[in-house]
C-alpha cells in the first residue's frame, strides 16, 4: 500500500523496527503497544486517515465534526484510552458497493476513531511484516503497484517461456480468512498481547447494517472466526500476511522448482505461471494447498489458460496474443474489454442528465481525475487505439452534456470544438498519440 513519507520521528521509528525484523528472522517484539500510543504515531495516523477520506463509521463522526472542535484534544483522548488499555472498538457498519458483475460487494466501515487505531497499530507493525513478505506478493506494498504485477506476469510467459497460467480465483478470500490461523501468523513476530488483542477484537467486531426499518447487528465474523472486514485499515496488511503461507509453502514444498510453476500474487488476485505441461498438476496442487489454508476456490472463474492460443485477464490487462501493424502476431498486453467498459460506464455516469444543474467547470474537476488515473494506470504496451476510442467517447458524451444542459438538440461538435473542451474548460486531454510504455520484461 502506497503511502507518504510519515513524520520524521515516526519514519525513524519504522526504519529501525523493519531493520530488526530483517535482521533476525525468527524475532518477537515485545514491546510495541507503547509505540501505538506516542502522539507522534497518533498524529502520523490521523493524517493518513485524513488524506484517505471516506465516509463515517457506525457514530456518524466525520473529520469535519473532529477538527471542529480540535484534532488535539480528540487524539489525546483516545491516546489515553488506548494508554489506559480502556480502548474498545466500535460495530462496523455495512456498506454494499457496486461490482463489475452485477453483484454487490459488502464493506465494513470502521469508526474513524477506530481507522486511527489501525493505522497507529498498522504504522508499528507494518514495516515488521513487510520485511517477511515475499517477493511474489505485490499487493498493498509501499513502493510497489499492480503494474509491477502485471509486468511480471508478462516477462515470466515471454522470458521463461511460462506459457501455461493457472487464472485463480479464490472464493471470498476477505471475508473467509481463519482467525485463529492468522493470529498464529502475527504471533510468530509480536509478542505483545496488547498489540494481539486488539487485534483480535476488530476482526471479530460486530457489524450494523441500517434498512429503512431500523437496523440489524450481526456477530458473523465472531461466531464463524473468520475474515477480515473490507474497508478495515488493517485488513490488507492481515490478508497478505495470512496468502504469505500460501506462497512459502509453494516454494519450501518444492513446486515451484518441480514444476517451473511461478505465483505472482496481488491482494486476492492470483496466477501460477507453469512451463508447458505442467499446467493440470500445478492446478490440482494449488487447489489442495488452498484448503489446506481453509480457504476455498472459485471453480467457476478458475481455469487453465495456454499462452498464446489463449488469454488472461489479470489486474485489469489483457495479457495475450495480438497482432501488430505488420499483421504479425505477438505476446502483449493492453486494457481487458471489462477496463474498458467500466470506464465507460463511469464516464456515462457522470455525464448524465442528473448533473444538468452543475457548471461545466464543477463537471470537468470531477471527470479530470478519472481520465488521469485511467490513463496513469493503462499506459503498458499499445494502447493508441484504446486511448482513442476513450478520448472520442469522453469528447461525444460531455458535448452531449452540454447541448442537454442547455436544452438543445444536436452533437454540439460546432457549438463546442476541441478548443472549448481543452482549452478553455481544461479537460484531461487523454493521449491520441503513442505516449505509452512498451511492455516491460521486468
Amino acid at each position: 500500500m502506497s503511502l507518504p513519507t510519515p513524520v520524521p520521528t515516526v519514519e525513524k521509528l519504522q526504519t529501525a523496527l523493519q531493520a530488526k525484523a530483517k535482521a533476525a528472522a525468527g524475532y518477537r517484539f515485545y514491546t510495541l503497544w507503547d509505540k501505538v500510543c506516542r502522539p507522534d504515531v497518533l498524529a502520523e495516523a490521523y493524517r493518513r486517515c485524513r488524506a484517505n477520506r471516506g465516509a463515517p463509521g457506525v457514530d456518524g463522526q466525520t473529520f469535519e465534526q473532529i477538527e471542529s472542535a480540535g484534532v488535539v484534544p480528540w487524539l489525546a483522548a483516545l491516546q489515553e484510552e488506548l494508554r489506559r488499555q480502556e480502548y474498545r472498538p466500535q460495530p462496523l457498519l455495512r456498506v454494499w458497493i457496486a461490482k463489475s458483475n452485477g453483484g454487490q460487494r459488502p464493506l465494513g466501515i470502521p469508526s474513524i476513531r477506530d481507522r486511527v487505531a489501525q493505522m497507529a497499530v498498522l504504522l508499528v507493525i507494518g514495516p515488521i511484516f513487510e520485511a517477511d513478505l515475499c517477493d511474489e506478493q505485490y499487493g498493498f506494498r509501499s513502493g510497489i503497484d499492480a503494474k509491477m504485477a502485471v509486468r511480471r506476469v508478462y516477462f515470466n510467459v515471454t522470458e521463461r517461456g511460462l506459457r501455461e497460467v493457472v487464472d485463480a480465483d479464490l472464493s471470498d478470500y476477505f471475508n473467509t480468512i481463519p482467525h485463529g490461523p492468522l493470529m498464529r501468523c502475527l504471533s510468530r513476530r509480536i509478542a505483545d498481547g496488547s498489540v494481539l488483542s486488539v487485534v483480535k477484537r476488530w476482526l471479530q467486531a460486530p457489524v450494523v447494517e441500517r434498512h429503512e426499518r431500523g437496523e440489524r447487528r450481526t456477530t458473523v465474523a465472531a461466531d464463524t472466526n473468520r475474515g477480515t472486514p473490507q474497508g478495515g485499515v488493517a485488513s490488507p496488511l492481515l490478508a497478505n500476511l495470512y496468502f504469505r503461507r500460501f506462497v512459502l509453502a509453494w516454494k519450501q514444498f518444492g513446486h515451484e522448482q518441480r514444476l517451473r510453476a511461478h505465483v505472482v500474487n496481488y491482494a486476492d488476485d492470483l496466477v501460477i505461471c507453469c512451463r508447458p505441461g505442467s499446467g493440470a498438476e500445478a492446478m490440482a496442487t494449488f487447489r489442495k494447498l488452498i484448503v489446506r489454508l481453509g480457504l476455498s476456490v472459485n471453480e467457476r472463474k478458475t481455469r487453465l489458460a495456454t499462452l498464446p492460443e489463449e488469454s488472461i485477464d489479470f489486474l485489469g490487462y489483457t495479457i495475450g496474443q495480438f497482432h501488430g501493424r505488420n499483421g504479425r502476431p505477438y505476446i502483449g498486453t493492453r486494457p481487458s474489454k471489462k477496463s474498458v467498459c467500466k470506464l465507460r460506464a463511469r464516464i456515462h455516469e457522470e455525464t448524465s442528465s442528473r448533473w444538468n444543474w452543475q457548471q461545466p467547470a464543477e463537471r470537468v474537476e470531477v471527470l479530470n481525475p478519472i481520465l488521469r488515473g485511467w490513463c496513469g494506470y493503462f499506459n503498458q504496451g499499445p494502447v493508441v487505439r484504446v486511448y482513442r476510442a476513450v478520448r472520442a467517447y469522453i469528447e461525444r458524451r460531455f458535448r452531449r452534456w452540454l447541448m442537454r444542459r442547455e436544452q438543445r438538440r444536436g452533437t454540439g461538435y460546432k457549438r463546442y470544438p476541441d478548443r472549448y473542451l481543452y482549452e478553455e474548460l481544461g479537460l484531461f486531454p487523454v493521449p491520441d498519440q503513442r505516449a505509452t510504455t512498451p511492455n516491460a520484461k521486468t
